[in-house]
This record gives C-alpha cells, structure tokens and sequence, in this order.
C-alpha cells in the first residue's frame, strides 16, 4: 500500500468516521462512501466526503487507486495499528503513560457487567501455566 511509517498519522473525528466506513466496506470509491455515511448521516454532501477523502489522502490516512475513472480509495493502515496508536497517545497524555490508570478508568462507570464478565473471561484464557512462568516478560503499569 504505502510505505511504512514510524506511527500512522492522527485523523481527525470526522476523518476517523470515514476510516472506519472504509474499514467495514474494504476499497470503495467516494460515491460508494457516501452512499454509506448518507445513510447514517442523510445531511452529509458528497462534495464533503469527496474533500475529506483528499484531505485524508494528503495526510497518508488513504491511498489511492488512479488506474480507473472513479478513483478507489482505501485505507492505508489496518485498523489495528490505527488504534494502537491512539490508544498509545491517550495512555501518555492523560494517563501519565499508565495502562492500569486507562483500564481502572475504563471500568469506572464505562463498562456493562456484561462487558465486565467477558473481559475477566479473557484474562483468565490468557492466565495459562505457560505465561505464569514467564511473568518476567512485558507488564504494563
């Protein structure tokens, strides 16, 4: 796609929204885009998408195929490192670099008990016999 880059730039909250629409609908062109977020957002114009989309590809956010008349666009990084990146900067500007502050925050009052019951599932299948003894490893506080 695009050559890789120390961190994925920083979108915006409106550039964010089209990200994850690309995300769900895969390589689509700005009508195809619209068609999506208008569904959502009926007042959204197509010539609002389509400036956003060149905004975000001047950012490195998407790449562009050129090679038909209807330019397609997709995301340039995976969702995943988006996040991660995000979720990196949240930790260190508000919680002075803690994950532990994140997710007690996290669970304070944002959290179903629904949620909470999957969530302990998940770090009982990660508490394996094989990771008790390598505690040493990474930990984040």
């Amino acid at each position: 796609m695009t050559r890789p880059t120390a961190r994925p730039p920083k979108p915006t909250a409106a550039e964010l929204d089209l990200l994850r629409v690309i995300w769900r609908l895969g390589p689509s062109t700005a009508r195809e885009l619209h068609k999506a977020v208008q569904a959502e957002r009926p007042e959204v114009q197509p010539a609002t998408v389509l400036r956003l989309l060149q905004v975000m590809h001047g950012k490195g956010l998407v790449v562009r195929d050129e090679s038909q008349r209807s330019h397609v666009y997709a995301a340039a990084h995976a969702r995943d490192a988006l996040q991660t990146n995000l979720l990196d900067e949240l930790i260190q500007k508000a919680f002075a670099g803690s994950g532990k502050a994140l997710v007690m925050a996290a669970l304070d009052g944002h959290v179903s008990e629904r949620e909470r019951d999957e969530i302990r599932r998940l770090l009982e299948d990660t508490e394996t016999p094989a990771t008790d003894a390598s505690r040493g490893g990474r930990r984040h506080g």
